[in-house]
């Protein structure tokens, strides 16, 4: 004797999970760029009051790309030349033969991971029906 199944609502729960994923992407946008911008402020405030980098935590900045169903936030130094001291944030960040390493972005970034998980879960919940 063959079971049989008998589903109902399918085609419009697909409709509205299709409907929520449309709208999260300038919701996961806004996440990502208050998470990139924490992260941002976090570390700089780690490199702050030390006058050999004066002027490395200003060299740190962030930028947040959305492509076809993701967005990317990548947060940093500016390694180029045109921005003061922006060469050494690797050094500083990882240290040396001769320099103990002074991370900034990872614990900034261990800081902002909770958060940043949170504000994805809510967004969750407020999209779906």
């Amino acid at each position: 004797m063959a079971a049989s199944v008998r589903v109902t609502g399918l085609r419009e729960f697909e409709a509205e999970l299709s409907a929520a994923a449309s709208r999260a992407l300038p919701e996961v946008e806004k996440d990502v760029g208050m998470g990139c911008n924490n992260i941002k402020k976090d570390w700089r405030k780690r490199w702050s009051g030390m006058p050999y980098i004066a002027r490395l935590p200003y060299t740190i900045g962030y930028d947040v790309v959305t492509l076809p169903g993701k967005v990317v936030g990548d947060v940093g130094p500016d390694h180029s030349k045109s921005r003061l001291q922006g060469p050494l944030a690797n050094i500083i960040e990882f240290g040396s033969p001769t320099s103990a390493p002074i991370p900034g972005g990872q614990p900034a970034l261990d800081t902002e991971a909770p958060k940043f998980e949170a504000a994805l879960a809510a967004l969750t919940v407020k999209l779906l029906p």
